[in-house]
């Protein structure tokens, strides 16, 4: 097993006189180097806040309160002048945040941003609140008070320990979590222990442990969580198996997060194409379909890791960069550090060559992809339970990507359809539905699209359907829309290059 990326060493030299960096990698220091100057020009210290961060830095209309957290745990990391004041502020601030409504789903959960409006009489989650709030500000809070106690005021570790302890009790009272809701149910494992011991809650201690094997009886039904190839939620069950492994007093728990974290890498590296810097659909949740031009959780870990030149992230330096608020994970990733097994670095630094995957999945479904050294094709069979787009529908059922003529990287996502099934085998994706379906295309200049024949700039695509009709449509953006009207089968074959 390769070592962790970071054991409490001193991430910041770039901007800390202090730090020695003797042991950090060239890629981290840059990594966490860039995402600190990035958040020390949101910082407010009228409000104790940073601005958020995803909108440009001369925009401030809101504050970001998950944000302040990544950047309490750093600025204590950094540990430079003022460092351990400001890390302090901040910590202070959100803890007025925390919302105290027994009875209600909300509870002790965090608002979002303090300019965020009270919770209205009729509220919709996700949209007027979040209680996954209560685990990543949560798991900020420990962080704190592990690695950083010693600097923090001797009267702010039990405020933070109060509010930990107040998130799982909101959480254990909606019982609206389960096992195979992967990323946040790990972190909850994780705080219970933590909580559990801290506070010598047995209860506790045992509920850590018994959330545990419970994630990973529901892992190993199909060695596949269930939210599975996503590649910003797997940056959060790394960090999660990490937490696990690392910090937890239960020795079950540490065992079962090493052995995950292993084997979520391996099966990260089969769908993985080092050539293109991307993770091959289908995807169950995803923000984007190009890594190297918006800030995932997964090209994070590897930003982190890898050389730039080969990382699946954009420059560090981007003002534009795409889910720029993910770009806060890093000086926290950088602390805890995963390990990527040794028989999957070489997979994850070049490809390996042409394969095909299959994965049984939870609840029926079944991925396939079909990696080659210029294309690759990835498909999602639900058993007709599932569509595509929609409010809130993060699933990409049917992607393509490959390497355009100027070695940037195009793709092609089915971003609306009904209920459907999709299969990628060698060179080739078949999607079967009942209705209107519409492809969304990025690629350079010089596409041209016929009905039966897509040129693409280094991609020659055959299209064979029984739609009774077609039309293409352009975005302001350049991407170019294909719907087929009342379809109920496409097969869309790439040529051999």
């Amino acid at each position: 097993m390769r070592t962790p990326l970071a054991l409490n060493i001193a991430l910041f030299s770039l901007l800390a006189a202090t730090s020695t960096l003797v042991s950090a990698s060239t890629e981290m220091k840059e990594t966490t180097g860039a995402v600190l100057k990035r958040l020390d020009a949101y910082w407010d210290a009228r409000a104790g806040f940073l601005w958020s961060p995803s909108s440009p830095v001369d925009a401030h209309t809101h504050h970001n309160v998950r944000s302040t957290g990544w950047y309490a745990v750093a600025l204590l990391e950094r540990d430079g002048p003022g460092d351990r004041e400001r890390a302090a502020q901040a910590l202070r601030s959100i803890l007025t945040q925390q919302i105290d409504a027994p009875g209600e789903p909300w509870h002790a959960t965090f608002y979002r941003s303090p300019e965020e409006p009270h919770i209205p009489l009729f509220p919709e989650l996700w949209r007027d609140y979040d209680i996954n709030w209560r685990q990543f500000v949560g798991v900020a809070f420990a962080l704190c008070i592990i690695e950083f106690e010693d600097k923090l005021p001797a009267d702010l570790t039990p405020k933070l320990l109060a509010s930990i302890e107040l998130a799982l009790e909101g959480e254990i009272a909606s019982g609206r979590l389960r096992p195979d809701y992967t990323n946040i149910a790990l972190m909850q494992a994780f705080l219970l222990d933590f909580v559990g011991h801290r506070l010598d809650r047995p209860d506790w201690r045992e509920k850590a442990t018994e959330w545990a094997v419970a994630v990973a009886e529901a892992y190993d039904e199909h060695s596949a969580f269930e939210e599975f190839n996503s590649p910003t939620y797997y940056g959060v069950d790394f960090m999660g198996l990490t937490l696990w492994r690392k910090y937890a007093r239960d020795s079950q728990i540490r065992e079962i997060g090493a052995r995950l974290e292993a084997e979520l890498w391996r099966d990260t590296a089969e769908f993985y194409h080092a050539g293109m810097r991307n993770l091959c659909g289908p995807y169950d949740r995803s923000y984007g379909m190009d890594m190297t031009h918006y800030a995932s959780l997964l090209g994070l870990w590897l930003r982190l890791d890898l050389p730039a030149e080969i990382a699946p992230f954009p420059p560090v330096d981007d003002p534009n960069m795409g889910h720029a608020h993910d770009f806060n994970y890093a000086p926290l990733f950088a602390i805890i550090g995963t390990e990527i097994p040794e028989d999957v670095v070489d997979a994850l630094s070049s490809f390996s060559g042409p394969r095909f995957v299959e994965r049984e999945l939870p609840r029926g479904r079944t991925a396939t992809a079909w990696l080659d050294h210029d294309v690759m094709l990835g498909g999602t069979e639900t058993g007709f339970g599932r569509g595509a787009g929609g409010k809130h529908n993060q699933l990409h059922p049917a992607t393509i990507h490959w390497i355009q003529s100027d070695g940037s990287i195009g793709w092609i996502l089915l971003t609306s359809a009904p209920r459907l099934d999709a299969r990628a085998s060698k060179r080739r994706l078949e999607i079967k539905a009942i209705g209107d379906l519409t492809f969304t295309i990025h690629s350079s200049d010089g596409a041209s699209f016929e009905e039966n024949a897509w040129q693409l700039p280094g991609l020659q695509l055959e299209v064979e359907h029984d739609a009774l009709e077609w039309e293409t449509s352009q975005s302001e953006d350049g991407k170019t829309s294909v719907t087929f009207f009342d379809a109920t089968h496409i097969v869309i074959t790439a040529a051999q290059p």
